[in-house]
């Protein structure tokens, strides 16, 4: 790592998957903030959302894998926190290969996190996903962090097992664990992806015109990616007392929609005709409303930008043409 000039740099972060949606935006907005970052990042969607940030001083990066232990010793060397966001991403990628899912996800993540303690990292934070909550039994009511999990996919299972070691071996370790149970990602990322559904949806119905949407009925949560990289920038900040050993929900109350209600709610900021089909689905039966009253009681975390917004944004992007190829595969997990 480098110096830059004026900034007192206190932490060296390493963040796992750097260059991917959430990643890329993370390793930003920690370099902003006067980390000194390095990204490791195997680079199965490429590396461009990297290219930004190589002038920077305290930028540094490992192309490995977290299912090498070689890749992860030279990306943990110096390190004293861990933003481990590195995984196979989502139901589809993972159903699509499930034994490099379970490698990369579960026990990649495990092995990480014994090398970190070994070399004396003092902050491990993982991102989770609250397809944990899997399907509510009430959808009247909100699940919390102390609410059963009851993943109903490969990727929320190994999520799930990930947290329980983590949870175990924090009230025992001199290694501080925090568990971040993410909503579902929008907004604008330099990795861009249109397999998110407010995301996706966007551009369905300003490019294509069209929009499949099964299952209208299910509830889901919302999160702007920058508002990601927020939370986990607070929880690296606070006393150890505070945050150690730790799940917290990363999202708003007030940003859970039902899928129909997220189509509803870009028609009338876009304005455009659409054919809107709607399939009743039932086989995908997750469905979870989420409270995000822990993080904002015990953290002060609220989310700065909206669904509302995140549909601007992205209409934003394809209005003025900043991206043009939305069948390219790079788009998508």
């Amino acid at each position: 790592f480098g110096k830059r000039k004026g900034v007192v740099v206190t932490k060296s972060v390493l963040v796992t998957g750097g260059a991917g949606y959430i990643g890329s935006v993370v390793s930003r907005y920690l370099l902003h903030k006067g980390y000194k970052v390095r990204v490791m990042d195997s680079l199965i969607h490429g590396g461009q959302a990297l290219l930004g940030l190589y002038h920077e001083n305290n930028f540094d990066f490992v192309c490995g894998d977290v299912r090498e232990d070689t890749d992860i010793t030279n990306s943990l060397e110096g390190i004293d926190c861990v933003v481990h966001l590195a995984a196979i991403v989502g139901d589809p990628a993972c159903a699509r290969q499930p034994d490099i899912a379970r490698a990369v996800n579960l026990d990649g993540s495990m092995r990480l996190f014994q090398m970190a303690q070994n070399m004396g990292v003092s902050r491990f934070v993982f991102a989770s996903t609250c397809s944990n909550y899997g399907k509510m039994i009430d959808t009247s009511d909100y699940v919390n962090e102390d609410s059963e999990l009851r993943p109903i996919s490969l990727y929320a299972e190994n999520k799930v097992s990930v947290e329980n070691m983590l949870l175990d071996v924090s009230q025992s370790n001199s290694i501080s664990t925090t568990v971040l149970r993410l909503a579902t990602a929008f907004g604008v990322s330099p990795r861009m992806r249109f397999d998110l559904t407010v995301n996706e949806f966007t551009m369905e119905i300003m490019v294509n015109q069209a929009l499949m949407v099964y299952g209208e009925q299910f509830w889901r949560p919302y999160v702007h990616v920058r508002d990601i990289a927020r939370a986990i920038d607070l929880v690296l900040g606070l006393a150890i007392d505070r945050v150690g050993g730790k799940v917290f929900n990363v999202g708003d109350t007030a940003q859970n929609y039902r899928k129909g209600e997220v189509v509803d709610l870009i028609c009338s900021i876009v304005n455009n005709a659409a054919e809107i089909e709607y399939v009743e689905k039932e086989e995908d039966p997750r469905d979870y409303r989420v409270s995000f009253e822990r993080i904002k009681s015990d953290l002060g975390f609220s989310a700065t930008r909206s669904v509302s917004d995140g549909i601007r944004e992205v209409a934003g992007v394809i209005t003025q043409g900043a991206i043009t190829n939305f069948n390219n595969p790079y788009y998508r997990n």
